[in-house]
């Protein structure tokens, strides 16, 4: 049986993924603190919400079915949090997700470093053969971020989940297999050049 994975410090770009740790909560706090970053994701770590989600963080990380980490910016501050997560060693594949930024650095390079840092542990150090994203089919913003990545959207698994509202949402899965990881790391990698 593989070892669990574990989050480890990355860095790209000047942006660094740090394992999540108790010394990040009260920046992590602050961070997530605008109502706008939760419309379509499926919790809510802000207010009363933020201390269940830290604390479940913390004890999930690592433990082989998730890795958590807090993003620092290049200015050093922690500006949000990404994992992987439905993690499958044996059939090496796993899934990014679970991101949220403050608003302040959406559409900046901040995302595209985090993603290449994680896909590129993914597939060189991890050795996996496929990188899933997964969004809410009303997250506008969030599919054309991924899709900007150079993942493939598959489809789209309708009915997928119950929003927070009560109502169903459908789910848009999209991927990135070993592949297809060269020329998505050349694509990235030219784009944080253009941001530099």
């Amino acid at each position: 049986m593989a070892d669990p994975i574990r989050p480890v410090p990355l860095e790209s770009a000047g942006v660094r993924l740090e394992p999540l740790d108790e010394a990040h909560r009260e920046s992590l706090r602050a961070a997530g603190d605008a109502p706008e970053i939760w419309t379509h994701i499926p919790y809510v770590a802000r207010g009363e919400g933020f201390d269940p989600w830290f604390d479940g963080s913390l004890r999930i990380s690592g433990g082989g079915a998730e890795a958590v980490w807090a993003v620092r910016a290049p200015d050093g501050v922690v500006v949000g949090s990404t994992r992987y997560l439905n993690i499958d060693a044996a059939n090496k594949r796993l899934e990014i997700g679970s991101t949220w930024y403050a608003p302040r650095v959406w559409a900046t390079r901040i995302n595209p470093a985090c993603k290449l840092a994680l896909m590129r542990h993914a597939f060189e150090t991890l050795g996996m053969n496929r990188v899933e994203y997964k969004t809410d089919n009303l997250n506008t913003r969030s599919q054309a971020a991924i899709a900007k990545l150079g993942a493939v959207k598959e489809g789209v698994f309708r009915a997928h989940v119950i929003r927070r509202d009560g109502t169903l949402r459908d789910t848009v899965y999209f991927s990135i297999i070993a592949p297809e990881w060269p020329a998505v790391r050349h694509r990235l990698e030219a784009r944080l050049k253009e941001h530099a």
